[in-house]
């Protein structure tokens, strides 16, 4: 079991979501107006009102079985799959965990832990563009409706959405396999890309992403390198 709270506009699911905990059972917040949402290592996700869904969940660390790192493999993953299974399209990982369909981003992750009256959650924050059709200030972004044409109700695309994940989350699969599903799911693995280290451009190939949250780069100058989030950027 798990609750679900649709909230009209708040700051930020992610600390919303606090003052709404089950001890009992996992507890899920989303709202279409999310005013000061975040992204990965302080970047803004921004919403734009009534087209998109901001969404968190909060479980107990103690109910989940794999490391931080595997829990942001994986939940990619679910979103991965759930966003094939509806649009029928492209979707990959672009690693760390952006979601991408037919070449555009449509998703951001953050997870963080939080201690609430001295028991520790897993806050797994999700933003999903859905209905927005502007990205003419963001032109790798994209919604699935700009994308695919496909337009679905925000409140049911929310409730299946949180329906999904818990009936994943509740089901976690070895790390092993999780992370052989990862692999299979990155964005441009084994595709020559232009990369961007220190302020200087290279062309690189990525190989894989490792256990401990590295992505193993196969650089033209300076050959094969693993990378931590932020130390290298993909420009495509």
């Amino acid at each position: 079991m798990s609750q679900l709270f649709h909230l009209e506009n708040c700051f930020s699911t992610n600390d919303e979501i606090i003052l709404l905990l089950n001890e009992d059972e996992p507890t899920a917040v989303f709202t279409f107006n999310q005013t000061q949402g975040r992204g990965q290592y302080g970047n803004i996700w921004k919403v734009v009102p009534n087209q998109n869904l901001a969404y968190s969940l909060a479980i107990k660390t103690s109910k989940i079985n794999i490391s931080d790192t595997f829990l942001n493999y994986y939940t990619a993953i679910i979103v991965r799959d759930f966003l094939a299974n509806l649009t029928n399209g492209n979707v990959e990982i672009k690693w760390p965990n952006d979601i991408i369909l037919n070449g555009k981003k449509v998703c951001g992750i953050l997870i963080e832990k939080k201690k609430v009256a001295k028991k520790e959650y897993y806050i797994i924050g999700i933003g999903i563009n859905i209905l927005q059709n502007d990205f003419s200030h963001l032109p790798k972004a994209g919604s699935i409706l700009s994308i695919t044409g496909l337009s679905f109700d925000l409140e049911d695309f929310a409730t299946q959405f949180h329906q999904y994940l818990i009936s994943k989350i509740e089901q976690i699969d070895s790390e092993e396999e999780i992370l052989n599903i990862y692999n299979n799911s990155l964005f441009r693995k084994e595709e020559i890309s232009v990369f961007q280290k220190n302020n200087v451009r290279q062309n690189g190939i990525i190989k894989n992403a490792d256990k401990n949250g590295f992505l193993w780069i196969e650089l033209e100058n300076e050959g094969l390198q693993k990378f931590f989030h932020k130390e290298i950027e993909l420009l495509y």
